[in-house]
């Protein structure tokens, strides 16, 4: 196998997984489709509460100075935060999806962005999703990312039936993150050490709280904006393991 067919196959189920979604969808009528968005942002939530556990592992807590390892989750949020809004992310990622939607005549009434933005953070979001591509990129093999494909296969088919097909266009930012830590892999070998994976990790649960709210109709927090937080955190992390 080459480089890369971890991704590749990955981003297979994604469009596969939604097609199925939108095809069981159209047959849905719309409270249905509302109840189904309301679970899956209960089940958003439930991955969330599952990603902030390294919060308390005793690798992550042993790494940093005491008292930190808030401070590091923290930090990463508002500096990503700061850097995100200066480069107006939401608003681009918004944008791109609107793009996306004219360009598959989705209608405009359609959560197409919605359904976009969502599943584009959901599926990038997570450890699997970084150690997954580096260890594919090394050659070590692309069991993490077969278990990835597997989840993000139903995911995608859930969330489909009620967000429509921006939900397979999700694959195209999934692919695009994912190659690049793949190449990162393929060159530099492996470069977090765990407990950086796990500040990231943690930091990704935060915005799946944030997603699960927008999913709930709760609160529209822009999630975009924090994106950068994911690069933040495991470089805040190395910094504040060195004093």
């Amino acid at each position: 196998m080459f480089p890369g067919v971890g991704t590749i196959i990955n981003i297979a189920t994604i469009i596969s997984g939604a097609s199925l979604g939108v095809l069981v969808g159209t047959r849905m009528n719309t409270r249905t489709r509302t109840l189904l968005t309301d679970v899956l942002g209960l089940v958003t939530l439930l991955g969330a509460g599952s990603a902030l556990i390294p919060l308390w592992s005793d690798r992550y807590i042993q790494a940093l100075p005491k008292g930190w390892t808030l401070l590091v989750v923290l930090g990463s949020l508002l500096i990503g935060g700061l850097i995100g809004s200066a480069l107006k992310l939401e608003t681009r990622l918004d944008t791109l999806g609107e793009t996306l939607r004219i360009k598959f005549k989705a209608s405009s009434d359609s959560p197409f962005v919605e359904g976009f933005v969502a599943a584009s953070l959901l599926f990038a979001i997570g450890p699997l999703a970084i150690l997954g591509s580096i260890s594919d990129g090394m050659g070590t093999g692309i069991d993490q990312l077969i278990l990835k494909s597997t989840l993000d296969f139903f995911a995608a088919m859930a969330f489909a039936t009620s967000l429509g097909w921006g939900v397979a266009v999700s694959a195209i930012p999934v692919g695009i993150y994912q190659g690049v830590w793949t190449v990162i892999g393929l060159g530099l070998g492996e470069i977090l050490d765990g407990y950086q994976v796990d500040a990231m990790t943690i930091v990704g649960g935060i915005m799946l709280i944030c997603i699960s709210l927008r999913l709930l109709n709760i609160k529209n927090v822009a999630v975009g904006n924090l994106l950068p937080a994911l690069a933040i955190a495991p470089l805040l992390a190395l910094v504040v393991h060195s004093l």
